[in-house]
């Protein structure tokens, strides 16, 4: 029995397209922050516990989801020492280094308008 073949590209309005999971996957805060600091680390590993402390506000348990997806995107090389306790490094790929443009500025667009979003939320719930 034969996979089916992936596509080559996606269609965010089918439904059944894997790219919404995609989308979903590296549209959260936390998968923009790990890609951000792996990248400015680049072409060094950074370690768990140092990913962990420049994100604040993550948790071990999200912070080791997140990174799991990465890897399994292909977005993060993940390198373990065999040590006690065992030193888990991480680094972009190649194609993790080319998601950092893009989300980097979806980070700047929402950094110069949350002031009007803000605003704009406040309207609306007066309104409401």
């Amino acid at each position: 029995m034969t996979s089916p073949r992936p596509q080559s590209k996606g269609d965010l309005f089918d439904p059944a397209c894997p790219t919404r999971r995609l989308l979903d996957r590296i549209g959260t805060k936390w998968t923009s922050m790990a890609v951000k600091v792996l990248a400015e680390a680049s072409p060094q590993e950074v370690r768990f516990a140092d990913l962990r402390r420049r994100m604040p506000g993550i948790s071990q348990k999200m912070l080791s989801t997140t990174l799991q997806s990465l890897v399994r995107d292909g977005l993060v090389a993940r390198r373990v020492e065999p040590t006690v306790p065992p030193r888990v490094h991480y680094r972009l790929t190649d194609l993790g280094r080319s998601l950092e443009v893009p989300l980097a500025a979806v980070r700047a667009w929402a950094e110069a308008h949350m002031a009007e979003v803000d605003r704009a939320n406040a309207r609306h719930d007066a309104e409401a």
